[in-house]
């Protein structure tokens, strides 16, 4: 039944029936000549070195609008003044992009959901895909036009630590863990505790790339360019969450909602009825401390002083080992 569900949304999709939220190059150039809006998601410095004519930016959407400690969304009259002042209003059709493969551009497609958009999709190949067709960049600063906002959060689209909890005892809930396999099983601890939410499937969402390696082998220099960070193809992205129930709300997290941003689009677009995204993800679960979690791992915040202690006498001696080289 689960793969007759997919496959009757894989074939609606392909005809064209069903919207979809991640989208290539020829239907971001047809939007653009409609009028729509371009939102680059990236930061200011690679803004600035070039960017799809008329752009606007600000800044890296998952610091500018979310608290810097708790890396939960800023108070929502915040958010309206940035977004409006860069003239991003959710009314508008608008397509938000970065580098290929980025996670903030999905999360900034998340926002605009989360505030009521309704026609905001993805370029997932975003300023690589745009540069290899051989189209033109600008390195002009944005003139956007402002706007006053006013935003109201929707229901159905991200969920609490609260809410989290108590989908624990339903059944028609489940989770998905779009984290490296090693946060997963409690080995690398980003908050006050490791592990995950009880029963969840683990699936990062590198998986949904090409070669799911591709930034990795980027960093050491094994490969040249991202075309590892393109989208598998929908088939095989439907292969790729089969273990999963489409007609069971899906309630999708990582580390701080980031990362679960583009593993839940992708699941949209594969026809899953009820995708949300735990916005909190681990750092609110795991500051939760009666959640249950398995693989758990507690912090032992009493060993961080003499770490840190230690990494300062490190540095401090690499620092005296330059200069001394320098004078040599």
């Amino acid at each position: 039944m689960r793969r007759l569900f997919l496959g009757l949304a894989l074939a609606l999709a392909a005809a064209g029936v069903m919207a979809q939220t991640i989208i290539g190059l020829d239907e971001v150039r047809q939007a653009v000549a409609r009028g729509a809006l371009l939102w680059d998601a990236r930061d200011e410095e690679a803004f600035a070195k070039g960017h799809i004519p008329g752009a606007v930016n600000v800044g890296d959407p998952t610091l500018s609008l979310r608290d810097a400690l708790t890396e939960d969304y800023l108070p929502t009259a915040d958010i309206a003044r940035t977004l409006g002042a860069a003239g991003i209003d959710p009314a508008r059709e608008i397509i938000v992009y970065g580098d290929r493969g980025l996670p903030s551009t999905y999360f900034a497609q998340l926002t605009l959901r989360h505030f009521g958009a309704a026609n905001a999709r993805v370029f997932h190949d975003g300023i690589d895909g745009w540069r290899a067709a051989g189209l033109p960049v600008s390195n002009k600063a944005a003139r956007p036009r402002p706007v006053q906002l006013t935003l109201v959060p929707q229901p159905g689209v991200i969920v609490s630590s609260r809410e989290v909890v108590a989908a624990l005892k339903r059944a028609d809930v489940q989770f998905l863990d779009a984290r490296t396999v090693r946060e997963f099983r409690g080995e690398d601890i980003r908050a006050i505790r490791g592990g995950h939410i009880p029963g969840a499937v683990n699936i990062p969402f590198e998986q949904n790339w090409v070669d799911p390696d591709a930034r990795n082998r980027l960093r050491r220099g094994e490969i040249k360019d991202t075309a590892g960070m393109s989208l598998k193809p929908r088939d095989e992205l439907a292969r790729v969450y089969a273990k999963l129930d489409p007609a069971k709300e899906t309630i999708v997290y990582c580390q701080s909602g980031n990362r679960a941003a583009p593993t839940a689009a992708v699941l949209a677009d594969l026809g899953f009825r009820n995708v949300r995204v735990y916005d909190s993800s681990w750092l609110g679960y795991a500051s939760w401390l009666s959640a249950p979690a398995e693989d758990e791992v507690w912090t032992n915040f009493g060993a961080l002083p003499a770490a840190i202690r230690g990494l300062e006498n490190r540095f401090g001696e690499l620092e005296r080992q330059a200069t001394a080289k320098q004078r040599q």
